[in-house]
């Protein structure tokens, strides 16, 4: 991975923890939205782990990189080996085409930077 990814990526993270620590201070629909976020994201019949990796795919579709880090980070720490990541990129090149490798490439690099930091 070459600085200019890393740097993407942590860019990434920054700006999220900033918008976070901003939104939740200043928005009861943003607090809303986190709650609905962690209820959904809790164990259940589905395990946690199985629920982030369902998002990595969609967020291939979508092309939102930030998505991409959020999840994949998520997915990690929840116990998802990096094959199961891939197969969760895979499920989301196969649902969006084309257009979604482009995004695969982008979560191809934020997994090397989770890789990297351990």
């Amino acid at each position: 991975m070459d600085d200019k990814d890393r740097e993407k990526i942590e860019k990434i993270i920054d700006d999220r923890k900033r918008a976070h620590s901003y939104f939740m201070n200043k928005s009861k629909v943003y607090r809303s939205f986190v709650d609905m976020e962690q209820k959904t994201y809790s164990d259940g019949a589905l395990e946690k782990k199985y629920k982030e990796l369902i998002a990595i795919g969609i967020s291939i579709i979508m092309n939102c990189e930030s998505c991409l880090e959020w999840h994949i980070k998520q997915a990690l720490d929840s116990g998802a080996t990096e094959e199961q990541i891939i197969e969760a990129i895979e499920v989301g090149i196969e649902m969006g085409g084309g257009p979604a490798t482009v995004s695969s490439r982008f979560a191809l690099k934020v997994l090397d930077y989770y890789r990297d930091k351990k």
